[in-house]
């Protein structure tokens, strides 16, 4: 186990940062913050942390999940009660960070593999493209529809490039317009359903741990590139991303059901 070490922590301003089995965390959510201030005396079980935070059952239940998923901490069932689950931390509070300082720090980590001397333009513009992300972000900015409908329209016109081929060509040749640009390394990982990985993906490889998809831009390409090759709207759902801790992205593509075929197409 993870030893706690959370002296300070309630009432500090700024996010949590925690040491976890997993790397570092940041806890940046007034009720997951509150959460662990609650925790920091002591286990809890889920009735107690429910009724002390004064939030919904199902609310505190995802909170509980996703920091227990990213070993913040984690949890026992009560041997005399199998349906009643206690929650403890599981990892090392490290401190606050100000907003001021985490936006330094990310910014840092982004730009610390860009040589600005190097002349390489696709590197200059993934970096910028990362800082100033990362940089609305630290204000609040949620940037993610704007980022999809940006990538549908240009995936529109990037989905002439592949007008009229076959499944086993389209792949392929999107895997080399992908690696050729700088997007990333895309892989097929199965057919049946649609399912796209892409290694070193240039939208969110370098970003700090958000706890969500990030690739907001890649959605909308992938969507207009197989809307156009179903000739009806495709879905895309991102399962995995760097920006929730994995190595990866990972994207399923599917047609989306009879109700809605036409639409983005």
């Amino acid at each position: 186990m993870i030893t706690d070490r959370r002296g300070g922590m309630p009432g500090e301003k700024g996010v949590g940062l925690f040491r976890t089995a997993q790397g570092l965390r940041v806890v940046d959510s007034p009720t997951r913050s509150r959460i662990l201030d609650l925790l920091g005396s002591g286990e809890l079980s889920f009735e107690e942390i429910v009724s002390r935070t004064g939030r919904a059952k199902s609310t505190i239940s995802v909170h509980l999940r996703d920091l227990v998923n990213d070993g913040v901490l984690a949890s026992r069932t009560d041997p005399g009660d199998g349906r009643r689950k206690y929650f403890y931390i599981d990892s090392e509070y490290l401190g606050r960070l100000s907003d001021a300082e985490r936006l330094e720090a990310d910014l840092g980590h982004i730009l610390a593999g860009y040589d600005p001397l190097s002349g390489d333009l696709p590197a200059f513009y993934r970096a910028m493209f990362r800082a100033v992300r990362v940089t609305l972000l630290a204000d609040g900015v949620n940037i993610d529809p704007i980022l999809h409908a940006a990538g549908t329209h240009l995936g529109r016109r990037l989905a002439r490039a592949f007008e009229g081929m076959p499944l086993e060509e389209l792949l392929p040749a999107m895997g080399r317009f992908w690696e050729e640009h700088g997007l990333g390394r895309l892989s097929v990982v199965s057919t049946e359903p649609l399912t796209i990985e892409i290694l070193d993906c240039f939208e969110c490889v370098d970003l700090p741990y958000l706890g969500r998809p990030a690739c907001a831009f890649d959605c909308g390409l992938l969507e207009a590139i197989f809307s156009a090759y179903h000739g009806a709207a495709a879905s895309v759902i991102e399962t995995a991303c760097y920006a929730m801790g994995d190595g990866r992205c990972r994207f399923e593509i599917d047609r989306v059901a009879p109700s809605g075929e036409g639409e983005g197409a």
